[in-house]
């Protein structure tokens, strides 16, 4: 049996990079999909994931607009009976200002996707499971720009913040009900949203460069992000809980230093 084999998941952005992989990764783990995408890409996820075997029905939403998100809520609850699993997975990079040129239009719309959009589906799908009754798993994308600067535009980290506050607070709101609420942090990771970084170091012959700040000294792939929702939304992180999880090649597990080489001693 497959990790979600018999639950019903919900993911928002997965019309490509992290929504889009995590949709065929939970599919292909048993889950029944409800995914929406602002795009038309999400229809090419939900051939994706039927051509693989697997169940989904497919939304064009906006993941920050409250009666798109509940209609996803619904739909999973009518379609196939409840909703076991909530990826609140869709973000924008919004406004790229430094904090002299704050937009407040720009900087409101940024939040919007980015903060309250997963805000609303612990909103609904959160009140979906405490009224089943079966507990469950909300996961919410984040990014390590939210745990320290340095990572993101101002805005964009300010707002990651935001989700991961949101999934320590949203857990001790959801005690006794059995449902959990957890935040990955994405380092440099190849989407649609990180696009032009890869396309640029490409055409300079510098991808060498991508990712050098991590002992990995890579970016992540969208599939190696999958695996932890895969893992967070599962019953093997059943004690996992309230908590913000750095996937980032080491990223964050260091101040700035100097690095030396493996191999080599100071003198």
């Amino acid at each position: 049996m497959g990790a979600l084999e018999g639950k019903v998941a919900i993911i928002t952005g997965a019309g490509s990079g992290i929504g889009r992989a995590s949709a065929k990764r939970f599919a292909a783990e048993g889950a029944k999909l409800v995914i929406g995408d602002k795009t038309e890409a999400v229809f090419e996820t939900a051939k994706m994931v039927e051509e693989a075997g697997g169940t989904v029905t497919a939304l064009q939403i906006d993941a920050g607009v409250e009666a798109d998100v509940a209609k996803l809520v619904a739909t999973a609850t009518s379609t196939y009976g409840g909703v076991d699993v909530a990826f609140a997975n869709a973000g924008i990079i919004g406004d790229m200002g430094g904090i002299f040129e704050i937009d407040p239009a720009a900087m409101a719309e940024t939040f919007r996707v980015n903060v309250i959009g997963p805000a609303l589906m612990v909103k609904h799908a959160g009140k979906a499971m405490v009224d089943q009754g079966r507990g469950g798993s909300i996961v919410l994308t984040a990014s390590v720009a939210g745990l320290n600067s340095g990572a993101g535009p101002l805005t964009y980290s300010a707002s990651k913040a935001g989700v991961i506050n949101l999934a320590k607070t949203s857990a001790q709101q959801l005690t006794t009900s059995g449902v959990r609420v957890n935040a990955i942090c994405p380092g440099l990771t190849e989407t649609g949203m990180t696009k032009p970084t890869f396309d640029y170091a490409r055409s300079k012959d510098v991808m060498h460069k991508v990712g050098q700040l991590n002992p990995l000294k890579r970016a992540a792939q969208p599939e190696e992000l999958a695996n932890v929702a895969l893992f967070l939304a599962s019953d093997q992180a059943s004690y996992v809980n309230g908590q913000a999880i750095a996937v980032d090649g080491g990223l964050t597990s260091s101040h700035p230093v100097t690095r030396q080489l493996l191999g080599q001693t100071a003198h």
